[in-house]
């Protein structure tokens, strides 16, 4: 049974990922991650201020102080010498794909590091572009633009595949990655950016963070939108992340269109040997539905070729809840 599939031109043994995280942030944690039959890794995400700089070495520029002493205190943890000689060992270590990850909100200098990364030995970058609109004077038009400036000089500088982490709150989420797909700055689209939510506290009456890992629900937007918008822009490669638990999910993912999955939480909870779990999973239900190989399902419920295509659109939320009382 083939469960091997090719992303961003990689070619990877099974569509399961590990997404950036924690679990990626060593050699020794990358190898157990790859002996326990990762497809690829994600590395734990470098911050657009750390490569330039500006936020360690000029504190006024930050509105909260304990935003600048955690990323002064990540940053030695992490600095990019020490990111780009965890890509070095990790290629050195394994003999799977691995994807550097900048995280990023505006287009500027640190664009230049993308060539070191890919000097390091990095198999393709993951910009995790980071814009929660909460600026009432930036338009729709000007994120949009901004998230295309990023790629395209990202683009110009290297020659390894570049995905791009989208984050849901874009007001016309197809309309971004038309551009994306048309301008051929991006060889995938990973869908969704997950970022921190904060909670209350009523008792302290404090800020708190809310869960850090996702809950199974959390899969349905990017169920929602791979199998909207895979069928649509065929010339580039879609990753669903976020509330993926179990083989099941991996399963839907593929179904509605999505080239590979990136796990995290469930790792977390259940451990790395969790990988095995799942891909026994997929394996025993391509056995049930004679599949031999991945591509002989994937796509088949996404928006083109499923007989109730409506079932995607908002609609139907009057269809099915409109007589409850």
């Amino acid at each position: 049974m083939d469960i091997s599939v090719k992303y961003m031109g990689l070619q990877l043994k099974n569509p399961i990922i590990i997404g950036s995280s924690g679990l990626s942030n060593s050699v020794e944690k990358i190898k157990i991650l790859a002996q326990n039959n990762a497809g690829a890794i994600v590395l734990k995400s470098i911050f657009e201020e750390q490569i330039t700089s500006e936020a360690i070495e000029n504190s006024q520029n930050f509105d909260y102080p304990e935003a600048f002493d955690y990323l002064n205190e990540y940053s030695k943890a992490f600095s990019k010498e020490k990111y780009l000689n965890l890509i070095q060992e990790a290629r050195k270590n394994v003999d799977i794909p691995i994807i550097a990850s900048i995280n990023a909100s505006t287009n500027g200098a640190w664009t230049n590091f993308a060539k070191e990364v890919e000097q390091a030995g990095a198999n393709a970058i993951e910009l995790n572009i980071a814009i929660i609109p909460v600026n009432a004077d930036i338009d729709a038009a000007k994120i949009e633009k901004t998230h295309l400036q990023i790629l395209e000089n990202v683009k110009k500088t290297v020659k390894i595949p570049i995905a791009v982490k989208l984050s849901s709150y874009q007001s016309a989420l197809a309309n971004l990655v038309r551009q994306i797909a048309w301008s051929k700055t991006a060889d995938a689209v990973v869908l969704f950016n997950r970022f921190y939510n904060p909670d209350v506290d009523i008792d302290k009456m404090t800020i708190i963070s809310s869960h850090v890992y996702s809950n199974a629900e959390d899969i349905m937007p990017s169920l929602r939108w791979i199998a909207l918008l895979s069928p649509q822009f065929k010339n580039i490669n879609f990753a669903a992340t976020t509330g993926v638990y179990t083989g099941e999910d991996v399963i839907k993912q593929l179904l509605v269109g999505a080239d590979a999955v990136q796990i995290v939480s469930a790792i977390y909870k259940h451990g790395p040997n969790f990988i095995n779990t799942i891909l026994g999973q997929i394996k025993e239900w391509m056995q049930q539905k004679k599949f031999n190989k991945i591509s002989d399902f994937k796509g088949k419920l996404n928006m083109e070729n499923c007989n109730n295509a409506s079932m995607y659109e908002r609609i139907q939320f009057m269809k099915y809840y409109g007589t409850i009382e």
